[in-house]
């Protein structure tokens, strides 16, 4: 469903019924520079409860964009929502949807609900991550296998899948795979989240050859390097946290790949340190 934070939700099944309710807000005046501004755009943004998806979620609202934040439960994203209400941004939904249970019927579901909230989408940023540890392979569950490549690559294919008439439907329209410098280069022990995402690597790739002719939507990924997230600290939980970057600080790299400054820009494997295709970029 897309609804505001606080509709409690009681006895709905997320994954099958669907409603939209938003409040007003007025627009917020941030002094950004016009290359950046997101206006009348309407960006989709999961994971957007925590790390680099609220980062990215916030900094979209900031210029200007109407967000919609999805994570697997409409709960988690409360702070995210009341951030963009407090600041004065544009009117912001949610779509709670769990990319680990859901199914086909119900990614096509959302799809239909987004279609009849906002008719189109203009861009679409898949966040979320997860990894429950570090692993050889010898070692490596088969069950947690399976979770991780569904919640890192099966889910965010079916998301766009599902979301490709909605991005058609813009003039301008912008996908961005948050990617992984072990998706680009295999490192010991991350095993199946390594594996999804060279294999989200390979999706971006083709999808921007599928929709280069038409020049329309630009599809590329980005690797934000090592932030402060809540994944970071579960994998490394005798490293300091402050050692690392917030996640505020890759959100340029998307918000250039979601504005007019990204026209063009496609295929590409960016990297958020310095904005610049890495060596690995198609």
């Amino acid at each position: 469903m897309i609804r505001n934070a606080r509709s409690s939700g009681k006895g709905d099944n997320p994954q099958h019924h669907f409603h939209l309710y938003r409040r007003p807000i007025e627009p917020m005046d941030q002094g950004t520079h016009d290359a950046d501004r997101l206006d009348e755009r309407i960006i989709l943004v999961t994971g957007a409860a925590e790390g680099v998806g609220r980062a990215v979620a916030l900094a979209c609202a900031a210029h200007g964009a109407t967000v919609v934040l999805s994570e697997s439960s409409d709960s988690d994203l409360n702070d995210t929502y009341d951030r963009i209400a407090a600041s004065g941004g544009p009117e912001p939904a949610i779509l709670p949807l769990n990319l680990e249970t859901a199914g086909e019927e119900d990614f096509l579901a959302a799809a239909d609900v987004l279609g009849e909230a906002f008719g189109r989408l203009d861009g679409l940023v898949h966040c979320a991550a997860f990894a429950p540890f570090l692993s050889r392979i010898d070692d490596y569950d088969a069950s947690e296998w399976e979770r991780v490549l569904r919640i890192n690559l099966t889910a965010p294919f079916l998301l766009t899948q599902v979301s490709m008439p909605l991005l058609r439907a813009s003039e301008d329209a912008s996908v961005i795979f948050t990617s992984d410098r072990v998706g680009r280069r295999g490192l010991a022990y991350w095993g199946a989240y390594a594996a999804a995402k060279f294999g989200i690597e390979g999706l971006m790739q083709v999808l921007a050859a599928e929709t280069r002719e038409g020049g329309r939507i630009r599809v590329n990924s980005i690797d934000p390097g090592v932030v402060r997230t809540a994944l970071r600290a579960r994998l490394y939980p005798g490293e300091n946290p402050a050692a690392n970057a917030p996640p505020e600080s890759v959100t340029g790299a998307y918000l250039r790949l979601l504005g007019p400054r990204g026209r063009g820009i496609s295929g590409k494997a960016l990297e958020a340190s310095d904005e610049r295709p890495s060596r690995t970029g198609a």
